[in-house]
């Protein structure tokens, strides 16, 4: 009987072991397991955060702060001349008398834009008795030009007018003879064109010298003729006094800036107002 009694301790005794030992093992493993928790947590968190900083700084180096303004478009040239002088007082009054002489005062051309264009014109008759008369007709007309979000650098505005003026120029319906020369000594860029044309008064000998001084645009219309049996004048004659006159305006031009010769510079607010291009008014020897 003692015998079966110990035998019957002995599964309960290993039970008690088997307990003790799988106690002992869980409290050994524990501490380790905790470790390795803590440094797979450190882990996830620090990839996380690198993670996080890497993105950040990709989408910063792309991307403006806030608050911060971005500007797409390009810086644009402010105008270097800000105001016209009166066309009918560019010339000189020795000018004047050798061009259309006996002249009476210039008349100006309509405009409703001051500051912006002006134009002028004056005539003449010159009355040689028997021999006929002579005939003198001048325009004088300047395009000032702004810069502006829409139609770009006031510079390159007058640049491209001045092309178009040119055109015009060259291609007058009747003309003959059409010439185009470079007129050097004239503001930035200056060209002379000069054409004959027929009409009922007689021939008329058409000067044109259209120059770009910065951001305004000259044209110089003048045109002769002999009326009632007068000879024609000497067209290199009329070109002369033709590009004389275009001088005298761009020196007129700057006066009327305080002599502003700088280049052009940046435009901290660029002018709303964008300058239309119109056709310069036409020589009565052009309809």
């Amino acid at each position: 009987m003692q015998r079966r009694a110990q035998r019957d301790d002995q599964p309960e005794k290993r039970t008690k072991r088997a307990r003790s030992v799988n106690r002992a093992m869980v409290a050994a493993a524990l501490p380790v397991l905790l470790f390795a928790a803590a440094c797979s947590s450190d882990s996830d968190d620090g990839g996380a955060a690198a993670a996080n900083k890497d993105t950040q700084q990709s989408s910063g180096s792309g991307a403006a702060s806030p608050g911060e303004e971005v500007s797409a478009s390009p810086t644009l040239r402010a105008a270097v001349y800000q105001s016209l002088p009166d066309a009918c007082e560019v010339v000189s009054e020795d000018t004047l008398d050798d061009t259309v002489p006996k002249a009476k005062s210039g008349k100006k051309s309509a405009s409703g834009e001051a500051g912006t264009r002006s134009g002028c014109t004056w005539d003449s008759l010159t009355d040689n008795g028997v021999k006929g008369s002579q005939y003198r007709w001048l325009s004088v007309s300047l395009l000032r030009f702004d810069s502006n979000s829409v139609a770009g650098d006031a510079d390159q505005q007058a640049q491209d007018y001045y092309g178009r003026q040119l055109n015009d120029a060259k291609s007058v319906q009747g003309a003959t003879n059409v010439k185009s020369a470079a007129a050097t000594g004239i503001g930035d860029a200056a060209t002379a064109i000069r054409y004959d044309q027929k009409k009922k008064e007689g021939s008329f000998k058409q000067q044109t010298v259209v120059t770009r001084t910065e951001n305004i645009v000259i044209t110089v219309d003048y045109n002769g003729a002999g009326f009632a049996g007068d000879k024609a004048p000497d067209p290199d004659d009329l070109m002369k006094l033709a590009q004389q006159v275009a001088k005298e305006t761009v020196a007129a031009v700057k006066k009327a800036n305080g002599a502003a010769t700088q280049p052009s510079s940046p435009a901290a607010t660029p002018s709303a107002n964008a300058s239309t291009a119109p056709s310069a008014t036409p020589s009565p020897s052009k309809s």
